[in-house]
This record gives structure tokens, sequence and C-alpha cells, in this order.
């Protein structure tokens, strides 16, 4: 009854607030007082809990978050990519083939957001006293939800609605789900995201070109290498694609191995626990060593 009634609670945040802010001219000042007024009172954040939450808070975490989540994808949609600016339409935009927009790196983009949105919302429920499975649950959906909105909002902008990214951010969340309820898995697997150095444009989230998106299995978190040196090192599977700006014949599809420093592992040791998160989900440049396939090759 709960699992339904979370269901719900996601459903009513998607379809209520859209409806509310297409109808006013002035949404990005609309967005803003939602920002203000549905963020959660911090004083209310505690990890050190006596109970769980009762269902009802637990009830308006969920609506609060959400609409939260929803308005801060508005506000980004509005200044980024001219949402409510044209008439909704669904568009197919493939997966990985070599006449898409960016050879399937989107796709490793919105897996991956969804994924990192998961954990964060899981987190953050986990700290309003709800216990960890449900917290993640609850993060889980919510990120289904906030990044199904997104797919909503794109569907009134020149990108249009895509179901090849509604699958990919339901992976993402649901993968999510699993490596944040169960921490020995966890220890074995990220996913991460690699930003170089040479950034294009001030969209930093959608610059692909730019991008790497990667799976590390983490040596530590086997029995069989914990005390060994091998626990300083991780084995790395990723992707990433250059040139699509350009014509066919200059694009790069691009399949890695890699042989990388297990940095989360090394921070936590000496006390950085924070950072160790951090490099949970971001791949410094340079500490790895790679083995490149390009697909169009």
């Amino acid at each position: 009854m709960k699992l339904l009634n979370t269901v719900i609670i996601q459903l009513t945040a998607i379809w209520y607030w859209p409806m509310q802010i297409i109808t006013q001219k002035k949404c990005t000042y609309a967005l803003l007082v939602l920002l203000v007024s549905s963020i959660y009172n911090v004083n209310a954040m505690t990890s050190d809990c006596a109970a769980e939450s009762p269902w009802q808070e637990q009830k308006q975490d969920l609506i609060n978050v959400n609409l939260t989540g929803i308005g801060i994808v508005t506000a980004w949609g509005v200044a980024k990519w001219d949402y409510f600016s044209k008439s909704p339409r669904a568009t197919s935009e493939g997966w990985f083939q070599n006449d898409t927009k960016s050879g399937g790196a989107d796709k490793m983009g919105h897996m991956y957001t969804s994924y990192v949105t998961a954990h964060g919302l899981s987190y953050l429920f986990e700290t309003w006293c709800i216990k960890r499975d449900d917290a993640a649950l609850y993060g889980a959906l919510s990120s289904m939800a906030i990044l199904g909105y997104m797919e909503i909002g794109d569907s009134f902008s020149d990108w249009g609605f895509s179901k090849e990214d509604m699958v990919v951010n339901a992976i993402g969340s649901l993968l999510g789900y699993y490596l944040y309820v169960d921490p020995e898995l966890s220890s074995k697997i990220d996913f991460r995201w690699e930003y170089g150095f040479d950034p294009e444009g001030n969209d930093f989230v959608t610059d692909y070109e730019n991008s790497k998106y990667l799976f590390a299995l983490k040596l530590n978190g086997f029995d069989t290498f914990r005390n060994s040196f091998l626990k300083h090192f991780e084995l790395q599977l990723g992707y990433y694609t250059r040139g699509f700006a350009d014509p066919l014949d200059t694009r790069e599809r691009n399949l890695f191995f890699g042989i990388g420093l297990n940095l989360t592992d090394l921070f936590r040791r000496h006390g950085y626990r924070k950072t160790a998160t951090a490099l949970k989900y971001i791949q410094v440049p340079g500490t790895n060593m790679e083995f490149d396939k390009d697909k169009n090759r």
C-alpha cells in the first residue's frame, strides 16, 4: 500500500505542476517562488533518528522534494533549452548509432543524471529519518518522476519528447536504487562521469564532446584483493563520443577498457570521507590508463 501511495504522489506532482506553470507567462518568476517555498526546513534534517518518520511526514517530504526538483528542471529548461516555446511533440532520437545527434553519449548522460539524482534524493530521505530501504525506493521513484518531467518539458521545445531518454532514465534510477540499497554491491561498483579540460560552450550538462561515462569495478570491494596491493586499483569500462558536430566520416564512438587508481578508497582511508563520496560519481581526468576502440574504425 505504501508503494502504491508513493507512486500516486509522484504522478500527482508530475501532472499538476506543469499545468500550473505552462499557463503563466512569468513562469521563471513563479518557479523561483516555488523553490523558496517548497524547500524543506533544513533543521528537520538529521542522521540521529530515534524512530522512523511517520508516513504523513514522509508523504509531505515526497511532495516537497518532487516539486522542488521539477522547479529546478523548469528553471534550467527555460534558461537553457527553450522550454514552453513550442507546441508539444514527440521524436525518436535513436540509440548509439553513428547518425544520431551525439552517438549515444546523451543517453549515457541521461542514465548518469537519473542515477546520481536517485542517490542524492535517497540520502536526503534517509537524513529525514526514513529507513534506508524506503529512502532508496523513494529516491529512485522521485528520480524517475523528475527526469520524466524533464522529458515532458522537452516536448515543449526543439528537443521533443524522447522515448529513448525515458528508458535510460528508468534504467539509471533503478541502478541507483540497487547500488544504494545494497552497500556490498556499492563497495564494488561505481558509475562515474569524467569531464575533460577543454569545455565547449557554457552548458556543461550537455557538453558531450568533453564527457566520458564509465563503470568502475573496485578491487578493494572483493575479499580476495582487500588486503593486497591490488586494492589500490580498479577496472573500468566506459563510452564516449567525439566529433559529432562534424561530418560523418570524422565522428568517433569510443568504447574503452581502463585500469585506474581507486581514489575513493585512498581518500576514505585517509579520513576524507566527503571527497571519497564525491569520487564515487566523478572520474578525475588523467588518473587511469585507457585502451580505446573506436566503433567507427
